[in-house]
């Protein structure tokens, strides 16, 4: 992945055709004027590329960080919001436009308070004892809450072809176990501002303040157990960590306190003998929170969940306090996002591609899938060539690379097979009905895959998300839409500059299948060892610079280090994608004469677009959470980080040993 979206993934980039719906401020490929030509490239390259741009794009106050990605997204989302206001006299898009249109109904969610909630609130202060969890647990996971434990379908890692059921750790408030168990100021203060947030939405559902200080201080007791029984972040970057099949029995004789045969069945889940427990050591730990806790701090702790998970379409008085911890302490955002961004959001998230298609057919051009084939194409000859080449691989391991290189399958812009919600009830009048509904859906279809053959035509993401994905048990890397516009790819851009940025993205997401999660799965999808011990070996040495050489940078004033073991993959696959952009940029003007533009040569032109997607401005709390969170390094660190790997950098700006941009020993796999 490239980028990540809050949550959750990728980057990758893009072909954009002439789009017929017109963008806003469109932000062209490359931008001379976002340069900082006052700074010295070999010094901080990063300042030469962005300078100009960070200078005059400060942090709007509702966003925690703003860069090109945003940029992008923002003028997505007014094309979305252009669809929405227009599907509203529709049949066909009745669904988007009743979502739409219950979602901005401010009015009407102020009238109903808390009544589309106190249904589920009623029903859980009801619950008589711990034997009625279980089926209470299968209706909030239903209706999108995240309690106790995450439940749902996943490829087999050993047999790629098959989907099983799989259980997963989960029910944390707060963004990652650490903020839970650490000491450090930046978690300490976190938990500090926690408990009197979780109050104030009890107070607010109308308890007593004394009644909801208490039942707050109760959920940061339940989550930070559950969190002690969480597997750390880094960790779960290996997949062998994420593997354990169970036999179902096994399961209930590991957490008895819990009803598991209840739970199956009230989540309606398909007749199954075992599963994969990701991290067993998990329900180790459930089982003494369930048998420890008393059934009044478990009700607690599942009545808060629900009113956060309800509080964005609840009244104004819970949007204001979930943002007031969320959005401000969290991300240091200042003001809540606008209602029809958010509204849009939701739409995008719960009914994706049925408002995909309409986004497609005003933004993606008839020629787009061809065009993007041909640069995906170009990138993968370049990484053949850069395995073929490579001096540190043996025979055997490349002989399987290569074979894995030309396994990888491209989707691109959008599914061939819409998906068809038909089911979902959505009413004009029931905002948080509308999203529940959506979810317990979105639930079922996921349940309804185990058992059954592997869908590859699906897509993880929908059609207008600014991002992309390499996916390890499927081996193809996806590539949606919404990415496919400038700054990313334009059309009257030099080579030099497309390759720079969409092809260093696309080489991104291909290097991702040999990072070092992605080079545990063989071409098949399988989770397999295809390497020698002599060849791992290598790899490992390797992957060890780039840990200790992004281990070493800092955000939030040198605050806080990043973690080079959580963004060595992303790292990875920044290095090895702009390399083999570069390499296919050269292969394409072998024999030609190209002169300089905007007073840069080619090769210095491609370095520079490279360096531009990644023009970011950050609040310091953001970044303080993405180093905890994000397994991508911040804009800065992901420029200056790969160019001072990469001698054709040093020549193309002729710098000179010694300077900052060129390390004496530079780190490179691909």
């Amino acid at each position: 992945m490239i980028e990540r979206r809050v949550v959750s993934a990728v980057l990758l980039a893009a072909l954009a055709v002439t789009p017929t719906m017109t963008f806003a401020q469109a932000t062209p490929g490359f931008d001379v004027n976002a340069l900082d030509q006052s700074a010295n490239a070999c010094t901080d390259f990063y300042q030469f590329s962005c300078g100009g741009w960070l200078a005059r794009n400060p942090v709007p106050a509702d966003r925690a960080r703003w860069g090109r990605f945003d940029e992008l997204a923002e003028r997505n989302q007014a094309a979305l919001r252009g669809i929405l206001e227009k599907a509203q006299t529709a049949t066909a898009d009745r669904q988007i436009s009743d979502y739409y249109t219950a979602c901005m109904d401010e009015k009407s969610i102020e009238t109903l308070g808390l009544k589309p909630v106190k249904a589920t609130l009623d029903r859980i202060a009801s619950l008589k004892s711990k034997a009625d969890l279980a089926a209470e647990v299968a209706r909030l996971h239903g209706q999108g809450v995240d309690v106790l434990f995450g439940f749902g379908a996943q490829q087999d890692y050993k047999d790629a072809t098959k989907v099983i059921a799989a259980l997963d750790q989960g029910g944390l408030g707060l963004p990652d176990r650490d903020y839970y168990l650490k000491d450090d100021a930046r978690f300490a203060d976190v938990r500090k501002h926690y408990v009197p947030h979780v109050a104030r939405m009890f107070e607010l559902a109308g308890e007593s303040r004394e009644a909801a200080l208490q039942a707050a201080r109760d959920v940061l007791a339940i989550e930070t157990a559950l969190a002690r029984a969480s597997l750390e972040r880094v960790k779960r970057r290996d997949p062998a960590n994420r593997y354990h099949p169970t036999a179902k029995t096994d399961l209930l004789a590991t957490t008895p306190a819990f009803g598991w045969e209840e739970y199956f069945a009230a989540v309606a889940a398909p007749p199954m003998k075992d599963l994969n427990v990701i991290w067993p050591d998990f329900f180790k730990g459930l089982q003494s929170v369930l048998a420890e806790t008393e059934l009044g701090a478990v009700k607690s702790y599942l009545r808060w969940h629900a009113l956060h998970n309800a509080a964005p379409l609840l009244p104004a008085a819970f949007v204001n306090e979930d943002f007031a911890f969320f959005g401000k302490t969290l991300t240091g955002a200042k003001e809540l996002r606008p209602r029809w961004k958010r509204c849009v959001q939701m739409v995008d998230t719960h009914l994706g591609e049925a408002l995909g298609q309409r986004y497609v057919e005003a933004t993606f051009g008839a020629e787009g899938k061809e065009r993007m084939s041909k640069l995906v194409t170009a990138l993968e000859h370049a990484l053949e060539k850069d395995i073929r080449e490579l001096p540190w691989m043996t025979e055997p391991t490349r002989k399987q690379a290569l074979a894995k290189l030309a396994a990888i399958t491209n989707k691109i812009g959008y599914p061939e097979r819409w998906r068809d919600y038909r089911m979902i009830k959505v009413a004009r009048n029931d905002a948080l009905g509308n999203a529940e509904r959506a979810e317990a859906f979105e639930l079922r279809r996921q349940l309804g895959k185990i058992g059954q053959p592997v869908d590859r035509g699906e897509w993880l993401m929908t059609p207008a998300t600014v991002n992309a994905y390499y996916m390890s048990l499927q081996n193809n890397i996806n590539f949606p839409a919404g990415i496919l516009q400038p700054p990313f790819f334009e059309r009257s851009m030099d080579d030099a500059v497309n390759f720079g940025a969409i092809g260093s993205v696309i080489g991104h997401e291909l290097t991702h299948g040999f990072d070092d999660s992605g080079r545990k799965f063989a071409a098949n999808g399988d989770m397999a060892d295809w390497w020698t011990a002599e060849d791992a070996a290598e790899f490992e040495k390797r992957a060890a610079c780039f840990v200790d050489q992004y281990g070493s940078y800092t955000v939030a004033g040198g605050e806080v280090k990043l973690s080079g073991k959580l963004t060595l993959g992303e790292n990875t696959a920044d290095n090895g994608g702009v390399r083999i952009a570069h390499m296919a940029l050269m292969d394409t003007l072998a024999g030609t004469t190209v002169p300089p533009r905007d007073g840069f040569t080619a090769e210095q032109r491609l370095f520079l677009a490279w360096g531009q997607i990644w023009c970011q401005n950050e609040t310091e709390e953001s970044s303080r959470l993405r180093a905890q969170t994000d397994p991508h390094s911040p804009g800065r660190y992901r420029v200056n980080g790969v160019v001072s790997n990469m001698p054709e950098f040093q020549k193309a700006f002729a710098c000179p040993a010694g300077a900052p941009m060129v390390r004496e020993n530079p780190c490179r796999v691909w």
